[in-house]
């Protein structure tokens, strides 16, 4: 367990350090225009597509609360914890950098806006590898599914 831990913590800290590092690009200046999508900053005060902005301050600390939970689930759950320990420390860490944000700037550094064709939500580094976590916990169940129904 202590080497799970020890890989997770890397992971997390990684994730952390990295999206922190690129939102800090944004936050000291840089902006970018182009035909498909735009490097801008912004701030999200809600979650995804700004929803549950409504909750102000209250958010973080709900989210912040919905992290540790999460985090003491795995911990008890030595199994789960094992079996997706990679896509539970990139969604941890991830979703962590954000919250970080919103205890830092008031709101999620945002930065990547898609406007070719249709608008998209504004999003960052950290966005993109939660979305790419979940895939991975998805990806990973049907796999088992599939590897013992084969067992059968």
């Amino acid at each position: 367990m202590i080497k799970s831990l020890v890989k997770f913590v890397a992971i997390f800290i990684a994730v952390m350090v990295l999206d922190q590092a690129i939102k800090q690009i944004f936050i000291d200046g840089f902006r970018w225009n182009g035909e498909y999508f735009s490097l801008i900053l912004t701030y999200n005060k809600g979650v995804a597509f700004s929803m549950f902005e409504f909750l102000g301050e209250n958010l973080k600390f709900l989210q912040l609360i919905l992290i540790v939970v999460l985090f003491l689930y795995l911990i008890f759950q030595k199994e789960l914890f094992k079996n997706h320990l990679i896509a539970f420390s990139l969604l941890i860490g991830a979703g962590s950098s954000n919250l970080l944000d919103r205890f830092i700037h008031g709101g999620v550094v945002d930065y990547v806006f898609w406007h070719k064709w249709f608008e998209f939500a504004v999003f960052n580094f950290a966005d993109v590898i939660i979305n790419f976590a979940v895939f991975l916990i998805i990806l990973q169940f049907f796999l088992e599914n599939k590897r013992l129904k084969k067992s059968k």
